[in-house]
């Protein structure tokens, strides 16, 4: 019965979700409280959303302050060098932009940290998507994949999990999958430039002057001036150069088509260097684990505030222009909190993952690594990865275990799923992202789930083909 009722919940929420009868911040808290009292615990309820805030809490308290840190770190221009490279390189070409998404989600994503890598990206991207009318739910989904590709870093989460759950080094669990990983990273690039060109087909590639054209000829319509006599053609440039004007014009252009004003009055250009090594040693010491992430973030944030803006209405107005995302982060977090909580309180992640692994054929046994990675893209999209590598894992490596499947092949197996994992709704990062893009959550699900999971299989497929798993 705790199996049907866990798996009824589940579906319960993603269809209310992603047909937009509920928000995900209520569904996350009224779903499991109703199904918490058909499961009979009611009264336990209570000390269920304790439990799963207490577990949550750290995780909230580290996106609180990352918010902040990085928040600030954009405001100054740290990241704006990054940003005119990644303009440089997608000029105005909705193919360009998707691949430089990816690009930079992937790039970014070195650091091990989903939030980081998301704030960064969408706050590089979300203009150009915005002034181009481009689908920001294409900007989320490539970014989310190439992240979850990227999440398997031994110091991103997951292999560390499975080798501590299977009491293996992660580095024997990680090196040999990284052929298999970087066709799943390839595979991204390559779904990106065909979701660019799917865009470059809706919407056609203007240049930078054409852009900046309409939005000039918008202004004067809005202000009623009249016509900006510019007389631009608005017609589609099909093979996707930058076409009219000079070299120098289009320098001009490069330097007005910013995702960042150039000439907000945050900028500290002076302390370009120190926000860097901060931002490198914060980054460092994350890394290496000299302290936990969340106080990493509250002692850089408050460094990073106190230097940066040394007056204080300097320093309130810095943390209320970022309250927004704070409170939209922070609110899911806790609200999925309440989820997992009754999830794992009542007994439903346990029955839902002895279920898993009782379906299983017994014929099955010597092929115990293939389930591993298929069962990784559901059981680790339902559940958080703490569920699935200490709960799950364990009881698959022991049924392989029985057949000659080692348990290095099962650690690399379970890491499949992690492109699809870093859409689930149980992943607080999520919500970062769509929260920014300002994409509703339905919505970006129904984009994502069908090419994570082809980019999942993939690096399944890959791993087969070269023996790895």
């Amino acid at each position: 019965m705790l199996t049907i009722l866990g798996f009824a919940m589940i579906a319960t929420f993603l269809v209310l979700i992603m047909m937009k009868k509920m928000s995900p911040i209520a569904a996350l808290v009224l779903i499991p409280a109703l199904f918490c009292v058909f499961v009979g615990k009611g009264a336990k309820l209570g000390d269920y959303v304790i439990e799963g805030v207490t577990s949550l809490a750290p995780t909230a308290a580290m996106l609180m302050f990352a918010i902040v840190y990085f928040g600030v770190m954009i405001d100054v221009g740290l990241f704006d060098p990054i940003v005119r490279g990644i303009l440089k390189f997608c000029k105005a070409d909705p193919m360009r932009i998707v691949v430089g998404t990816a690009i930079l989600a992937a790039i970014v994503s070195l650091d091990g940290d989903g939030s980081t890598t998301f704030m960064i990206t969408v706050s590089a991207m979300y203009p150009l998507y915005k002034r181009l009318k481009m689908s920001l739910v294409v900007m989320t989904g490539v970014a989310a994949m190439a992240n979850g590709v990227m999440n398997t870093l031994p110091w991103g989460g997951p292999t560390a999990r499975a080798a501590t759950a299977l009491k293996l080094d992660a580095s024997d669990i990680f090196v040999p999958m990284i052929p298999a990983l970087a066709v799943g990273l390839l595979a991204v690039f390559v779904l990106s430039y065909f979701l660019g060109l799917r865009e470059r087909k809706r919407l056609g590639v203007l240049t930078l002057n054409e852009v900046l054209v309409e939005e000039k000829e918008t202004e004067t319509v809005l202000v009623g001036s009249g016509g900006s006599g510019s007389g631009a053609a608005k017609s589609p440039v099909t093979n996707g150069g930058s076409g009219s004007g000079t070299d120098a014009e289009d320098t001009e252009d490069d330097e007005r088509f910013q995702a960042l004003d150039p000439d907000r009055p945050t900028l500290r250009p002076k302390l370009y260097w120190f926000n860097a090594l901060l931002t490198v040693g914060l980054l460092t010491a994350m890394i290496m684990e000299w302290l936990p992430i969340p106080v990493l973030f509250l002692l850089g944030a408050a460094l990073a505030l106190t230097v940066n803006f040394p007056h204080i209405p300097d320093q309130k107005a810095r943390l209320a222009a970022h309250a927004d995302n704070v409170l939209n982060v922070s609110g899911m977090v806790f609200a999925a909190a309440v989820f997992t909580g009754v999830l794992q309180g009542t007994g439903m992640v346990d029955h839902m993952a002895k279920w898993m692994v009782d379906v299983i054929p017994e014929g099955m046994g010597p092929h115990m690594a293939l389930v591993t990675g298929v069962l990784s893209l559901p059981l680790t999209y339902f559940m958080s990865n703490d569920g699935f590598y200490f709960g799950v894992l364990p009881v698959l490596a022991e049924a392989g275990a029985a057949h000659g499947v080692t348990p290095l092949e099962m650690a690399r197996a379970s890491l499949v799923g992690q492109p699809l994992h870093m859409s689930s709704p149980l992943v607080p990062a999520v919500y970062v992202l769509v929260g920014m893009a300002k994409v509703e959550f339905g919505d970006h699900t129904k984009f994502v789930v069908k090419w994570a999971a082809l980019t999942c299989l993939i690096i399944l497929a890959a791993g087969m083909l070269f023996g790895i798993i």
